[in-house]
């Protein structure tokens, strides 16, 4: 039996929570969800059986019906997708009502990741300098070029407005070009120049 909504057994949302996924339909008859995860890898989606819910941006009368929290009883990987089953989703008509749904982990779910490994989450907001210690700006986001990912940069000169050419720079983020992250002081280091 699960708990009521709102009741005190119920988990709160994570102050960590991280949006790992979206539900994009139904799965099968016995109330599967079919997931896009938002990454290549869905490990955190495996990492917790707890899966948190939130409605789709544009909100529907549905929204109400979403349970809060997922309890996944079966997880795996389908196509390029995940498909799961949960205690509060108990056939097809159950998974269809979740569809647009966004997922949620708590961060501090997510596996460790490897020597030189960084989550993408944890590199946003960080600060880049070169080797000379001149700032290049703030990682606003990561790009996947299928071979390595990107930094985008928000320069710090950037003016309010401006366009992506002239706010931002593009880094690979490879080791012939990033000499070091160091989540602790919130700090990348790369080999780059200002005028790149």
């Amino acid at each position: 039996m699960s708990a009521a909504p709102g009741s005190s057994d119920e988990p709160a949302f994570p102050a960590d929570a991280v949006e790992v996924g979206r539900v994009i339909g139904a799965w099968g008859i016995k109330g599967w969800i079919r997931v896009q995860p938002f990454s290549t890898d869905p490990q955190a989606l495996f990492s917790s059986r707890r899966w948190f819910v939130r409605p789709p941006e544009t909100i529907g009368p549905k929204a109400a019906s979403l349970p809060p929290l997922l309890r996944i009883t079966h997880a795996k990987e389908h196509g390029d997708g995940v498909v799961a089953a949960a205690q509060e989703v108990p056939d097809r008509s159950a998974a269809e009502a979740m569809k647009g749904a966004r997922l949620f982990i708590a961060r501090s779910s997510f596996p460790t990741a490897g020597d030189g490994e960084y989550y993408w989450i944890d590199l946003i907001g960080l600060e880049v300098v070169n080797r000379e210690g001149h700032q290049l700006g703030m990682v606003t986001d990561l790009l996947d070029t299928g071979a390595h990912s990107v930094l985008r940069v928000r320069r710090p000169d950037a003016a309010p407005g401006a366009s992506l050419d002239d706010s931002e720079r593009l880094i690979p983020f490879v080791a012939a070009y990033v000499d070091d992250v160091n989540l602790a002081e919130r700090r990348i280091t790369v080999d780059w120049g200002l005028d790149y």
